[in-house]
């Protein structure tokens, strides 16, 4: 078996001028569930189209289990199954005739066909809704069958481009439980693109891109411990003043961050005390929390998250 999944080697591309991924080096190994997290624009969904075979590789190369994605797109298609961020089902068709649809484009008929099928209905708990038309169904159901067409011809990568829009926090946490009980049971790679950082919080690893550029990469844990302890956050009338005060008095790091003063410091709580008592009348508030996913975003860009939206075009 080959370890790597998915390799890619310093790809590169461009919407005209517009760099929408500057030489990726990235790899994904084989029974991993991986997150692809970014802020809209940030070349997640342009990577996603790349692994799919759906645009054409401007410069360098990818491979899904060794395979080249250029030189050899039709077993590679083979071996993937996709769920788009848009809805891919036919809404006037059953969720049978969705899967049926689905099995055409694989060769799979007969009765190996409805065995598999209806293993998937039962897998995803759908079994009662097979002869239900799709446009009754609500978005988590909806998702779920499109979950089961992926697997209809049992890929050995699933590929899924923002799976949970338009769920709710419920939908959202059972779509988790059948990724992760597709690759438990099946063996399946999961690799999934979101711009929700909790999200990508519940993945083996991540890597997190910003303006088409690798700006992360490692399990949550990992990068969390990166951000080197606490979070202090602090409201003032005048940020980039109290940041230079702050680095020079305490020789503490501080840098401005939307509008507030950030530090980054072990045991944030006896922080807290000595910045009010260094500081008197100069601090409206001051938070202090654990690191998430966010202050690592932060540290490695200089900006929050949803500042970078926008930032490009995907």
């Amino acid at each position: 078996m080959v370890k790597a999944a998915i390799r890619v080697s310093q790809v590169r591309h461009c919407y005209g001028d517009r760099v929408a991924i500057a030489g990726l080096d990235l790899s994904i190994d084989t029974g991993e569930l991986f997150a692809i997290v970014g802020p809209n624009g940030g070349g997640k969904t342009t990577l996603f189209r790349l692994l799919s075979t759906l645009i054409p590789i401007q410069a360098g190369a990818i491979e899904i289990f060794g395979l080249d994605v250029t030189r050899q797109a039709g077993p590679v298609r083979e071996r993937i199954g996709v769920v788009f961020q848009a809805p891919s089902l036919d809404r006037k068709l059953t969720v049978a005739e969705n899967l049926w649809q689905h099995a055409q484009l694989y060769g799979l008929s007969g009765q190996a066909f409805r065995d598999r099928r209806a293993e998937m209905l039962a897998r995803f708990q759908l079994t009662d809704r097979a002869g239900d038309r799709v446009e009754t169904l609500s978005g988590g159901l909806r998702r779920r069958v499109e979950l089961a067409s992926g697997l209809l011809h049992r890929p050995q990568l699933l590929l899924l481009d923002e799976p949970s829009t338009g769920l709710d926090p419920a939908a959202r946490s059972d779509m988790w439980e059948y990724l992760r009980q597709v690759r438990r049971e099946e063996g399946v790679t999961v690799a999934l693109t979101t711009h929700l950082l909790e999200e990508a919080d519940k993945a083996d690893r991540l890597a997190i891109l910003s303006g088409g550029q690798l700006v992360a990469l490692d399990t949550p844990d990992a990068l969390r411990a990166t951000v080197g302890g606490d979070s202090v956050t602090i409201e003032t009338d005048d940020p980039p003043a109290l940041a230079v005060e702050v680095t020079a008095r305490l020789q503490i790091p501080a840098r401005v961050v939307d509008g507030r003063v950030r530090i980054e410091q072990p045991d944030g709580h006896r922080l807290v005390a000595k910045l009010v008592e260094e500081f008197p009348g100069r601090i409206q508030s001051i938070t202090m929390g654990k690191p998430t996913l966010e202050d690592v975003f932060i540290a490695r860009t200089g900006h929050r998250f949803w500042q970078a939206e926008g930032a490009t075009v995907d």
